[in-house]
């Protein structure tokens, strides 16, 4: 009786410093601290309210599990401490059934979990859409990236940035930064390709990334849903300057990307670049050089 009581007083104030805390986090520690939230206002698209979920959950488990398990080690060591005037070893316990299958079936059951939820989730977000609003192919290339409108048959080639001067070091000229401009509120459809060596496209406010190889062309979908600008880079190591592969994406209005996209077609950049740019030439399906070519 006496170590129930204990018990339940002890549980009383970790539940009502827990309620309190709980009750006070802002909506940036609602999801994890992620990037693509802003306190009273809507998720950058609609993936990323699912990703951060699964990110706040799976580490509100792996805390409860981390402070049940600390809890025991702290328990056992006070408990179970040698105290004055005993000696050699206590009771030594050995092959209890009971508590080896506990130990087995937890693990088991949270690993389990963590893929079930993560499979859900991933297979939800890489649902190709049945009808994409609008088709937009991205190559990745040593160290930029070219932007195919392939609805509007427009194109924007990129180009490394030049190095900001007045920024911090390793900045650089915002301006300069090749950038992709999607519709707010439209099913996008995104091809990516690589033109060299494999890279990932990585729009951090999205909570998600997509590697690029080369000779297989890899699709992400989004469903943007709110204005702004968003920083991208490159997330796989690729070569020298794989810290300068940056661009960024705008998210607009349709009457905004709709001037855009003529803003291109009047600069002349009409049709799409194609493969011809790839550095690489061998890929498979590429035919080998005959023996006269070789003469």
């Amino acid at each position: 009786m006496r170590n129930n009581r204990r018990l339940r007083w002890a549980a009383i104030p970790i539940a009502a410093t827990l309620a309190v805390v709980l009750a006070g986090c802002t909506q940036a520690q609602l999801n994890g601290f992620l990037p693509g939230f802003v306190e009273g206002e809507k998720p950058v698209t609609t993936n990323t309210q699912m990703v951060s979920g699964l990110w706040t959950t799976s580490w509100i488990v792996l805390l409860i599990v981390g402070i049940i398990t600390w809890g025991l080690i702290i328990w056992a060591v006070i408990v179970y401490r040698r105290r004055k005037g005993q000696t050699g070893l206590p009771v030594q316990l050995r092959y209890n059934m009971p508590i080896e299958i506990f130990y087995t079936i937890v693990p088991l059951i949270l690993v389990l979990g963590f893929f079930a939820f993560t499979a859900r989730d991933q297979a939800a977000i890489e649902e190709p859409f049945a009808s994409p609003d609008l088709k937009i192919q991205v190559m990745a290339k040593q160290w930029a990236w070219d932007f195919n409108y392939v609805d509007d048959n427009v194109y924007s080639p990129g180009v490394q940035g030049s190095p900001d001067a007045n920024g911090p070091k390793g900045a650089l000229v915002e301006s300069e930064l090749p950038t992709l401009y999607l519709p707010v509120d439209k099913k996008i459809e995104i091809a990516l390709d690589s033109r060299d060596v494999v890279h990932s496209f990585w729009v951090i406010d999205f909570l998600y990334k997509k590697d690029m190889f080369p000779g297989k062309t890899n699709y992400m979908y989004v469903t943007p849903t709110k204005e702004g600008t968003y920083k991208g880079k490159c997330a796989e190591l690729c070569g020298e300057y794989h810290s300068l592969m940056l661009f960024n994406v705008k998210v607009v209005s349709q009457a905004e990307y709709d001037d855009y996209i003529g803003s291109l077609r009047a600069a002349g950049q009409k049709g799409q670049l194609g493969p011809e740019f790839d550095r690489n030439q061998n890929l498979p399906g590429t035919e080998a050089p005959t023996s006269e070519e070789g003469h």
